[in-house]
């Protein structure tokens, strides 16, 4: 684990995090989904993703995190009952154990809740997020649904026991 893996926390995201959050989801969006969402023709929602995560931080059925990291927000996470609605970190954090000691932390806010086999969406053409999972001990159900954003690209599902011996496994 790297040294900025060890100080990444997770805490309730709040209204006034929400741009810190979009600073940290647009970029990753546009890189890794340029094939699914092509900028020139479907640039970032920034105020429709930004409108989203306010009413879902007053939803009460949705727990919206930010990732931390010496008070630095560098990443997002969201679950809703079994769903582990979003995630996604920093680009420039790729690679540094940050994205893995946030999703034990998600699992851990599930593990809380009672969950005990959780899933999620990826889109389909999103390669990066699809193999992150898969170390992790997703997988795939084979289930596919479409996105509500434009040009609505397939989503595919994914499942994985949260309880703490499958997190030791992977």
């Amino acid at each position: 684990m790297s040294d900025d893996a060890a100080t990444v926390i997770l805490r309730p995201m709040t209204d006034g995090d929400v741009p810190q959050v979009i600073a940290v989801q647009e970029p990753g969006t546009i890189v890794i989904l340029e094939t699914v969402f092509p900028q020139d023709a479907f640039p970032f929602p920034r105020d429709d993703i930004a409108r989203r995560w306010r009413a879902e931080i007053d939803a009460p059925e949705i727990d919206a995190f930010v990732v931390v990291d010496r008070a630095e927000v560098i990443g997002f996470a969201a679950i809703r009952h079994e769903e582990f609605l979003h995630f996604g970190i920093a680009i420039e954090r790729w690679g540094s154990g940050a994205a893995q000691r946030a999703h034990a932390q998600v699992l851990e806010q599930m593990r809380h809740h009672g969950v005990t086999r959780a899933w999620l969406r990826v889109f389909t053409g999103n390669s990066r997020a699809r193999a992150f999972y898969e170390r992790l001990g997703w997988r795939s159900t084979g289930d596919r649904t479409y996105s509500t954003f434009a040009p609505n690209p397939e989503l595919l599902r994914y499942e994985r026991d949260v309880d703490a011996a499958a997190e030791r496994k992977v």
